[in-house]
C-alpha cells in the first residue's frame, strides 16, 4: 500500500504554487508532486499502514511539538572563547502547523536559552496548498523582532522566500531591523571573542525547469570579505554547499531539509530535498575535519505533516 501511496503522491500538481495548481512540475531533486486528491489518498495509505492514530499524530500532534536540540562542538583551530548560537530554520509561517501562537512560543523558548547570537536560516512563509490560515508578514516579523541576543539577530533567505515573495520577506525584516545576509560577511564581537558571520545567498533562488535552478549564492565572494584570521561561521539555507566550503570556515549552519520531515526508515529517504540524499539530511555532520549542523526546522513544506522529526530550535555551543 505504501508503494501505491508514493505512486499516487507523485501523480499530482505542484504543491508550492497555489496560483499554478493546473500546471504540473517536478519537485526539486526528485521530490514527488502532490495534488489535493493525492494528499488525501496518500493519507489513507498511511492510515492503512500504521493506523489512524499514526496519521493523526503526524498531522496534528508532532507538527505542534517544540524541542531544543543542543550540539557541543569545538572545530579544529577554534581559538575564540565559547560561543552559544540559537538557530531557527524553516518556520513556514501559516496554519495549520505554524500559527502566530506557534511562532510566539518559538521566540519565547529561543530567548529563554539566552544565546550569544541568534540566526534565522530561511523559508519564512508557508507555500503548500493546504494552508488553513495565513500569518501576515508583519505579524511573524514582529515576533522575530522580540528575539534578543548580545551579538544580535541575523537572517538569510531560503528557496521558498525567493520562489514566492522575496521582496515581501526582505521588506518585513527591514521594517523590524533584522539584517538579511546575502553573500555578506560581518565581524562580530570584541577582543578575543571576535568572529566572522557570513550569510550565503540561496542556492535554488530561480526555478528554470524540472530539477533545474539558478542560485544567487557566491561563496568565494562572501569569504573574500573576511579580512582577518578570526573564525568564520557560515549560514547557508541549503546544506548542499558543504562539499565546497573550505577549511577556513569553522562551522556551517543550514536548514532546508526539515530533517526529512517524514522519516519512514528505508522508504521515505528518497524524497529528501538534496541531491546528496541522506548525506546532509540532519544533525551534526563532520567531513574531512569540517563541521556542519543541519536543523530539522520548525514548519512543513509540501504537506502539513511531520513524522519522526519534531520541530526544533537548534542550540550550538561552540568551544564549550
Amino acid at each position: 500500500m505504501l508503494r501505491s501511496y508514493f505512486r499516487t503522491y507523485s501523480a499530482g500538481m505542484n504543491p508550492l504554487d497555489p496560483a499554478a495548481s493546473d500546471s504540473p512540475i517536478r519537485r526539486p531533486y526528485g521530490l514527488p508532486r502532490l495534488s489535493r486528491r493525492g494528499f488525501l489518498v496518500g493519507s489513507a495509505g498511511l492510515v492503512g499502514i500504521s493506523g489512524a492514530s499514526t496519521a493523526g499524530y503526524a498531522a496534528a500532534i508532532e507538527p505542534s511539538r517544540l524541542i531544543t536540540t543542543t550540539y557541543r562542538i569545538t572545530p579544529p583551530g577554534w581559538q575564540a572563547p565559547p560561543l552559544r548560537i540559537a538557530a531557527i530554520a524553516d518556520p513556514h509561517a501559516g496554519g495549520p502547523n505554524m500559527t502566530i501562537e506557534h511562532i510566539r512560543r518559538t521566540v519565547d523558548q529561543t530567548n529563554a536559552l539566552a544565546p550569544d547570537l541568534i540566526v534565522l536560516l530561511g523559508d519564512y512563509i508557508a507555500t503548500h496548498r493546504f494552508v488553513t490560515e495565513r500569518v501576515p508578514y508583519a505579524a511573524w516579523a514582529a515576533e522575530y523582532a522580540r528575539l534578543t541576543a548580545p551579538l544580535g539577530v541575523y537572517a538569510i533567505l531560503g528557496n521558498h522566500d525567493w520562489w514566492h515573495d522575496v521582496t515581501g520577506v526582505r521588506l518585513a525584516f527591514a521594517k523590524v531591523g533584522i539584517p538579511v545576509m546575502e553573500n555578506r560577511a560581518v565581524l562580530l564581537g570584541a577582543g578575543s571573542r571576535r568572529f566572522w558571520l557570513a550569510g550565503l545567498g540561496d542556492q535554488l533562488a530561480y526555478r528554470l525547469g524540472p530539477n533545474r535552478h539558478r542560485g544567487v549564492d557566491d561563496l568565494a565572494g562572501t569569504l573574500a570579505q573576511v579580512t582577518t584570521d578570526h573564525p568564520v561561521i557560515l549560514l547557508a539555507h541549503e546544506p548542499d554547499i558543504f562539499p565546497t566550503v573550505p577549511d577556513r570556515v569553522a562551522i556551517t549552519l543550514a536548514g532546508h531539509t526539515h530533517g526529512g520531515q517524514i522519516r519512514i526508515p528505508l522508504l521515505w529517504e528518497q524524497h529528501i530535498p538534496s541531491r546528496f540524499g541522506t548525506r546532509y539530511v540532519y544533525g551534526h555532520i563532520v567531513e574531512s575535519g569540517r563541521h556542519m549542523v543541519v536543523s530539522g526546522g520548525l514548519g512543513t513544506s509540501f504537506v502539513p505533516v511531520r513524522l519522526g522529526v519534531p520541530p526544533e530550535i537548534v542550540h550550538i555551543a561552540i568551544g564549550a
